[in-house]
């Protein structure tokens, strides 16, 4: 596993902005856009993501930024239940499905694996700030 300096090298993240990209897209769409609350529920689920990742490696200690990949890995779980309800509403093809739920899917185990990483360092290290990157990690 690398290190980074900043939450925007942490490919989860990167992966995360493409959902995020691609849900908004959908909800553009003229069909979408009048399902308030289907538009704010995905829309909501997919940004926690990202936001999760870059508050969580923020944190100061190594347990508090696992619990925030925690809830990024559970938002891309919920943008996932949200698909299921896009393709049952015709909202998205078969084929948007299928692309969609693998780039969440693929985002979850990326998460999964830095959680894993994360919980083999030691848990008592204070993480603190140089120069002016917020989360450089440190083996």
């Amino acid at each position: 596993m690398s290190t980074f300096k900043s939450f925007e090298e942490i490919e989860a993240w990167q992966e995360g902005r493409k959902l995020v990209r691609a849900v908004r897209s959908i909800c553009k769409r003229d069909n979408v856009k009048r399902d308030f609350a289907f538009v704010d529920q995905i829309t909501r689920a997919a940004r926690s993501i990202t936001t999760n990742i870059a508050e969580g490696s923020d944190a100061m200690t190594i347990p508090e930024f696992i619990n925030f990949l925690g809830y990024a890995k559970r938002s891309a779980a919920e943008v996932r239940a949200h698909l299921y309800d896009a393709i049952d509403d015709g909202y998205i093809s078969e084929e948007e499905f299928v692309d969609l739920n693998a780039l969440a899917l693929k985002i979850q185990r990326m998460i999964a694996k830095l959680i894993h990483y994360l919980q083999s360092l030691d848990h008592d290290y204070k993480r603190t700030y140089k120069e002016e990157s917020t989360s450089e990690l440190v083996n």
